[in-house]
């Protein structure tokens, strides 16, 4: 069965995080008048992001040129191949050795990431998950761990406000010659990748840096009268959207069961005393009921809470505070494990 519904219901996050949890394969399809995109998932990890406004092939080849990886000519023979063979142009680039393999699953990892992120900014839209197979690339193997990706997300979005309306992915922006502003060395980098063609997007795959960092450093140089507007790329026409039906009912809550029942799967491989084990089914439990009261807690006031301390002071069983962090859109809350430490492949959601 499908899970749909509208993003004004049930918003990305929440999304994101049912798949996670459920360790899902299959396909998620987001649409608005933005944009329509599809993620691929294996067992809750996201391995692909296809976009109908920015088609990742072009994308990547004009990174590839930029860099001078490619020349143009090479670039055309093999967007020419790719459409006659309907390979993919990354795995055609490995087996004809143009490119590493780690060289593209960078760039790739980085272009997957800036597609979803753009999409926790979405007011409005509709979704739907598909069940199904989904083969793992064996030429270049992305896995982008979701509920990491969740966390910047929802950072990037909180921060994003700082610089919205001034700035988009398609943006483009041309030099001002003669300009007297004094700039940083971060300025100077980003600047020297502005000439007249490269989209905000470009630069950031480019750069190698942050996509908010990115965003941030251009609107200084704006600021500073370094840079101006050239265009934006012109956004699709608005598309109709069907009436969103509401999820089912059997999405509508993770049951702790099932949650318990992933975590005890996943255990199965490792090696863990007694003791630890118990530890991680209580920090469970404990994460799945602060959800409940969170979502109760939004559903009384209007928002959610600002920190967990309105909700509980309790610690997870190895005696640290629990992580929250929220935001109008979504929120989280995760136990550090075992290590203490946020990040690391012990903590629990």
């Amino acid at each position: 069965m499908a899970l749909e519904g509208s993003l004004k219901d049930f918003g990305l996050a929440d999304i994101l995080q049912l798949i996670f949890f459920q360790r899902k394969t299959g396909v998620l399809t987001i649409e608005s008048r933005m944009d329509k995109i599809r993620l691929l998932f294996i067992e809750g990890h996201i391995t692909g992001a296809e976009s109908k406004r920015r088609i990742e092939a072009n994308r990547l080849g004009k990174v590839l040129v930029k860099k001078e990886i490619l020349r143009e000519e090479q670039l055309e023979g093999l967007l020419d191949e790719q459409r006659s063979t309907n390979i993919k142009l990354g795995n055609l680039l490995v087996r004809k050795g143009l490119v590493t393999k780690e060289e593209l699953e960078e760039i790739l990892t980085g272009q997957i990431k800036e597609t979803i992120i753009q999409v926790f900014a979405w007011k409005d839209g509709t979704y739907e998950f598909t069940p199904q197979e989904v083969p793992a690339d064996k030429d270049i193997p992305i896995s982008i761990d979701t509920q990491h990706l969740l966390m910047e997300g929802l950072r990037i979005v909180d921060e994003w406000t700082l610089i919205e309306g001034k700035v988009t992915l398609d943006t483009i922006f041309s030099k001002i010659s003669g300009h007297t502003a004094e700039l940083t060395a971060e300025e100077e980098d980003i600047l020297s990748l502005v000439d007249d063609d490269n989209d905000v997007s470009t630069i950031i795959d480019l750069s190698g840096r942050d996509d908010f960092e990115v965003s941030k450093t251009l609107v200084s140089l704006l600021e500073k009268h370094a840079i101006e507007l050239t265009t934006v790329a012109p956004v699709v026409a608005e598309m109709p959207i069907a009436a969103p039906r509401k999820p089912s009912a059997s999405y509508r809550l993770i049951p702790v069961f099932a949650v318990v029942l992933a975590l005890l799967v996943s255990l199965s491989s490792v090696f863990l005393d007694g003791s630890q084990m118990f530890k991680k089914l209580r920090a469970t439990e404990t994460i799945d009921d602060f959800r409940f009261e969170i979502k109760v807690y939004k559903f009384e006031h209007g928002a959610y809470p600002e920190k967990l301390d309105v909700i509980s002071q309790k610690a997870d069983p190895w005696g640290n505070p629990y992580f929250y962090t929220q935001n109008n859109y979504a929120f989280i809350v995760l136990s550090a494990g075992p290590d203490g430490v946020q990040g690391t492949s012990d903590d629990i959601y």
